[in-house]
């Protein structure tokens, strides 16, 4: 835990600032001149980042008082009771401060340049000083920007496009012997391999399907004789029906026949 003291008045107030709350504010060791004391917040001891006032009229980093209020709704400075809803932003100050000079943050690798609070993103994105990360895969090298370009010229990890358009990932070496109309002509009679070997796989699929269906039509054709012969051995006479009637007619005849037998003698 880290106390800071605060005077007020004459009232000597005690804080408890506890780790897990994150400082709001900048750096005071960012400016190039030491920030007046009226532009330092209290709580975190930073320079004010979207300063807010309160009701009582104090004035704090936005973030800072937000945490702070999570835990007690009481003023930092003199205790009086705070709302959120009762807080305003300090446009015109925050203006007043992104207009501050700061010392550019890779003060160590060299950078001596001074630039106004509201263009560090700028300046860091393009300062010469700046560690940047080796972007081949498997280098990992940390290099400054203004070292990156003497950096690509030596990488050991360099790989590139073919700037032609080929699509080719080139690396030192074959950068030399890199030739696109060659590359491309081994690649279409690779293509032209690949397509003779597949059409070569479906002419014998379906040669191998016609074989299988020729043997289908042969075993119904076998299936259909099979039948046909079966039903000629079994014959007309064997149908019930059929005997049934032949039976009748044949009763019928000999009835007649008897008749006519009978009446030829009584004459």
């Amino acid at each position: 835990m880290v106390r800071f003291p605060h005077i007020f008045g004459h009232t000597v107030y005690v804080y408890t600032w506890s780790p897990e709350l994150k400082s709001g504010g900048y750096e005071v060791e960012l400016f190039v001149d030491t920030p007046d004391h009226d532009l330092i917040c209290i709580i975190c001891r930073g320079v004010l980042r979207c300063p807010v006032r309160v009701a009582c009229n104090h004035i704090f980093c936005k973030r800072c008082i937000l945490q702070w209020m999570r835990r007690q709704e009481t003023c930092p400075c003199c205790r009086k009771p705070i709302s959120q809803s009762l807080m305003f932003v300090m446009f015109k100050l925050s203006k007043s401060i992104s207009r501050l000079p700061i010392k550019c943050r890779n003060e160590q690798q060299g950078c001596r340049a001074t630039v106004p609070l509201s263009d560090e993103y700028l300046h860091s994105s393009a300062c010469p000083y700046e560690w940047l990360l080796c972007p081949h895969p498997g280098c990992g090298a940390r290099v400054l920007r203004k070292d990156s370009q003497e950096h690509e010229r030596t990488c050991g990890h360099w790989r590139q496009l073919c700037p032609m358009g080929c699509g080719v990932l080139l690396d030192r070496d074959s950068q030399v012997r890199h030739n696109c109309y060659r590359e491309l002509q081994q690649r279409y009679e690779s293509q032209r391999q690949t397509q003779r070997t597949i059409a070569a796989a479906l002419r014998r699929k379906m040669l191998r399907m016609q074989s299988s269906m020729n043997h289908m039509r042969r075993q119904i054709g076998l299936i259909c004789e099979s039948l046909e012969l079966s039903q000629g051995a079994e014959g007309p006479g064997e149908d019930p029906g059929e005997g049934t009637s032949a039976g009748t007619g044949s009763r019928a005849s000999y009835s007649s026949s008897s008749s006519n037998t009978s009446s030829s003698s009584s004459s």
